[in-house]
């Protein structure tokens, strides 16, 4: 994740923006967030929820039905594409395949007219940005899918540009350059200190990369949060499923005073858990903080079931172990393997207990 130095000044301000195409179909509803100076701030969500119409309507692709876009104190609403103090990359790179890779970093420039002697100035330290000193006169299809993309990036860079906003840019590389293209990100935006705004559906990517996270459903922002924030204390049942893997199980709750509550679920012993939320709830709790042993816990305050071990998928690291223990679904657990020649430790079919903290639960209305 990127260092928090940035500044607390907001340098996007998205106030009330509701866009409807057609006569009925609203794509981004009523939303409203601000993206900080030097920012690396992600719009993340599933498909068809409104993150790319938003970053359209940044970029000025896309008109607001409602509301208004102001970037850098500045009200967008008759600034068109061209005139904003954003560049944007495309998911498709969108690299001109006859032209150098100098010509298509330098393409803006031109355009606007800048000297030559600047254009070539500026075009070198680009492509030093992003790695690719040294390969100006190369064309497009002599370069890697990952070369490629920086030759995006370098094109929206060498503008100078006060927002940069990526539109799934990563999504057309292959998982390990995805995963080394990620910390370039990073590193880039800390070097020019520009304010980033990537769309993504990939949690991993948002979470490893960005200050804050927008998350959303539908057209609405469900939760706004730093990565870890998200993660370990979501606002919604939507945001718990949608980031990371998470076990939820049904239960009915009553309270206990003191701000805590008498949680009962099907499969699981009564548990005891800060919270205020009665009648029909959900408890929530991600792999890694449940717990596998052959013997019942001790701890009578654990939150403990016996069940039968269904399914060992490994990867590497880690294994994901699913226990049937008679719910809706079965519990996911996620053990280290810390030995080289060692796996999870564990047999499909052994009955074993699976258990976990009442302090690392997550407690949901229904």
């Amino acid at each position: 994740m990127t260092s928090d130095s940035t500044s607390k000044t907001p340098i996007i301000e998205i106030r009330n923006v509701t866009k409807i195409y057609g006569s009925d179909v609203k794509a981004v509803d009523n939303v409203s967030l601000e993206v900080n100076r030097g920012e690396f701030f992600a719009l993340l969500g599933p498909s068809g929820c409104g993150k790319t119409t938003l970053l359209r309507m940044l970029a000025g692709f896309e008109t607001p039905t409602e509301g208004a876009v102001i970037i850098d104190g500045q009200n967008m609403g008759d600034v068109q594409a061209n005139r904003r103090p954003v560049n944007m990359v495309f998911q498709s790179y969108a690299v001109f395949p006859h032209m150098s890779v100098a010509q298509n970093v330098g393409y803006g420039l031109k355009i606007d007219r800048v000297p030559r002697k600047e254009i070539n100035k500026r075009v070198e330290e680009a492509l030093d940005l992003v790695k690719l000193g040294g390969l100006g006169n190369r064309m497009p299809d002599e370069l890697s899918g990952g070369q490629r993309q920086r030759v995006a990036l370098a094109r929206a860079l060498v503008k100078r540009p006060s927002v940069l906003l990526l539109d799934e840019p990563l999504s057309a590389l292959d998982a390990k350059l995805r995963e080394a293209m990620q910390l370039e990100l990073v590193r880039l935006q800390k070097t020019v200190g520009i304010t980033f705004v990537i769309v993504t559906h990939d949690q991993a990517e948002a979470l490893s990369m960005a200050n804050r996270i927008a998350v959303m459903e539908a057209g609405v922002v469900r939760q706004v949060a730093g990565p870890n924030e998200l993660y370990e204390h979501p606002t919604s049942r939507f945001v718990a499923d949608f980031i990371g893997q998470i076990n939820m199980f049904e239960g009915t709750a009553s309270t206990a005073g003191d701000g805590k509550v008498k949680v009962g679920t099907s499969a699981f012993n009564e548990a005891v858990l800060s919270g205020t939320a009665t009648g029909k709830v959900a408890i929530a709790v991600r792999p890694e903080k449940v717990s596998i042993s052959r013997d019942k816990p001790s701890d009578t305050g654990t939150i403990a079931a016996r069940g039968r071990m269904t399914d060992i998928a490994y990867y590497g690291g880690f294994s994901n172990v699913f226990v049937d223990i008679g719910a809706d679904t079965p519990v996911l657990a996620e053990v280290s393997n810390s030995g080289r020649n060692v796996g999870p430790g564990y047999t499909q079919g052994e009955e074993v207990w699976v258990s976990f903290k009442p302090e690392n639960t997550l407690l949901f209305d229904h």
